[in-house]
């Protein structure tokens, strides 16, 4: 019987006066709670006008002091009783509530698959640092403005692999993606056709309304055994839509410095026919990027196209607090009320 008591109603009365239960609120009228510091003042208030209309009597019935008892403060628990009893008023009048708001997201996201080349030519500066710490850069980037789709990633050089699945954990692919560098493949080169054959393999089974794949290469294709033209045509069969990004100058370009310091240059060539067809054969187009920021707006542009389609309907659920600390009120009132037909009551000062 007691155990039901504590559990439905004393329980919560004890636990509205905790510090922690009031600060989890949000108030409906916050400015209210500015009163409460301000009671003491009309108690002093009280005190000033009884002073100033009490009679007086000038006679003294004993010699010398008044011996102070405890038991005197005694008379001051009826307006300790009074200002609690308003100040719980207060905290009633406030509003005090908690709300639940639950997130639903309906529609389809997009499944896009980000197909990196990380060979040795990577390395060089025509974009800065140097173009795979650029494509790096951008990618993730790309990760961050999106909401509800599935991302993956797949490397290659003179191999390709699937480093990361579709997935929606972007903090996971973010991570893989910092965690790429030059030389990760043993197998130097660039196999384009065998990457697009991993990229078809990952996305073939999806079920979204839209599959995407995004190559990133700075060259032309020099291993695999793959033709880069008909894995394209395959994954076009899939229904994959494929954007091509080209890095980097044509022509001399610096790559790093020799052993006295001095800059180095090398010559090099985009494939640009290549990765144009490749583009029109997966029914998505081809950019070219020779320097940062023309990667970024690439980057910015295929993310207009392909938007998804998501919804967010909030629910939200207001409950009110301001019972638990009207009861205080009322009850407290009541105990002040009881309290004036005591022996605690200054019968002189009333």
């Amino acid at each position: 019987m007691f155990e039901q008591l504590w559990q439905h109603f004393l329980g919560p009365l004890v636990d509205s006066l905790r510090y922690a239960t009031l600060a989890s609120y949000s108030w409906q009228e916050p400015r209210l709670l500015l009163l409460v510091p301000l009671l003491p003042l009309l108690f002093l208030a009280r005190w000033a006008l009884n002073h100033r209309r009490r009679a007086r009597l000038g006679v003294a019935f004993v010699a010398g002091q008044v011996r102070r008892d405890w038991s005197a403060l005694l008379r001051f628990i009826p307006d300790v009783v009074l200002f609690l009893s308003l100040a719980f008023g207060i905290v009633a009048l406030a509003r005090p509530q908690r709300t639940d708001e639950r997130v639903v997201q309906t529609g389809e996201g997009v499944d896009i698959l980000l197909v990196l080349d990380v060979s040795g030519s990577m390395e060089l500066q025509d974009l800065r640092p140097n173009r795979l710490e650029a494509a790096k850069r951008v990618a993730q980037e790309f990760t961050n403005g999106r909401v509800g789709d599935r991302l993956g990633l797949v490397v290659f050089a003179g191999d390709a692999y699937s480093v990361v699945p579709l997935t929606t954990d972007y903090e996971l692919l973010r991570e893989s993606i910092a965690g790429l560098k030059l030389g990760m493949i043993p197998n130097d080169g660039t196999a384009i056709g065998s990457a697009l054959g991993v990229a078809t393999n990952r996305l073939r089974d999806s079920r979204s309304r839209s599959k995407i794949c995004i190559l990133i290469s700075d060259g032309e294709n020099t291993a695999g055994s793959l033709d880069p033209l008909t894995a394209a045509q395959l994954a076009h069969a899939y229904g994959l839509k494929l954007y091509t990004i080209g890095l980097g100058k044509d022509g001399i370009v610096p790559y790093g410095t020799d052993e006295n310091g001095r800059p180095r240059f090398v010559e090099t060539r985009l494939d640009e026919t290549t990765m144009r067809q490749l583009a029109q054969a997966g029914d998505g187009q081809f950019f070219r990027a020779t320097d940062n920021s023309a990667l970024r707006q690439v980057f910015r542009q295929i993310d207009k196209y392909e938007k998804s389609e998501i919804k967010q309907t909030r629910f939200r659920n207001t409950k009110d607090y301001y019972r638990l600390y009207l009861f205080w009120c009322v009850g407290l009132w009541l105990a002040w009320l009881a309290l004036k037909n005591t022996f605690l009551t200054n019968a002189l000062e009333d």
